[in-house]
This record gives structure tokens, sequence and C-alpha cells, in this order.
């Protein structure tokens, strides 16, 4: 398993510098198109309900953070699907959401099992 991870870590470090390397523009296909990069800021959508009169809180945080792996791929599919609620109580269901991807992140190394 060391020998795979190993082995995908030198592949993303050689992609990530193929990519930085000389000549490897960049080209937009719309006029006028930009990126910006922000850093965080204030959720506009703190503490106001959903579509289903609810606010998410610790407990949603909590299922939200276990199963974020999967929203995360499935997330790629359809555009639907994102993985974090931008209608919670703020740092309630943060706290759940880092404490549900910690333990899912627990659970999945546990499970990964040691070989002797």
């Amino acid at each position: 398993m060391k020998k795979i991870f190993e082995f995908v870590l030198a592949v993303m470090v050689l992609i990530t510098l193929g990519a930085c390397s000389l000549g490897s523009g960049v080209s937009l296909s719309r006029a006028n198109s930009e990126m910006l990069f922000t850093t965080p800021g204030p959720n506009p959508e703190l503490n106001t309900p959903a579509e289903n009169g609810r606010v998410a809180a610790l407990g949603t945080g909590l299922w939200h953070g276990l199963i974020a792996l999967f929203t995360l791929i499935l997330s790629f599919f359809s555009p639907d699907v994102q993985m974090y609620e931008v209608h919670n109580n703020g740092s309630m269901y943060n706290l759940g959401y880092l404490l549900g991807t910690a333990v899912l992140f627990l659970i999945l190394g546990f499970t990964g099992g040691r070989r002797l």
C-alpha cells in the first residue's frame, strides 16, 4: 500500500510540475473571462432557512461530514449535488462537519487494515 501511495504522489508531483512549465499557457474560450481568488468571507445564507424551511445545525453537519467523500464523487457527475449546506447556523454546523469528516477518515484508516 505504501508503494502505491508513493507512486500516486510522484505522479501528482510530476503533473503539477508539468503544468507549471514554460509554454503551458492557458487560453480561455470566452472573451472577458476572469478567475477571482478570494478569501473566505461571511456566508450570506447564514441562519436563513432552505427550501424545506430548516436551518442545518450540528447533527446535519455531522451527517454531511460523514458522507462528504461520497457527495464529492457524486458532485462530479451531478451539478445539483453540493458537499456543504450553505443554509446553516454557523459554527455549530462547521464543528459537526469537521467532526464528521474526521470520523470518516478515522474509519477509513482503521478499516484499511494492517498486515503483519
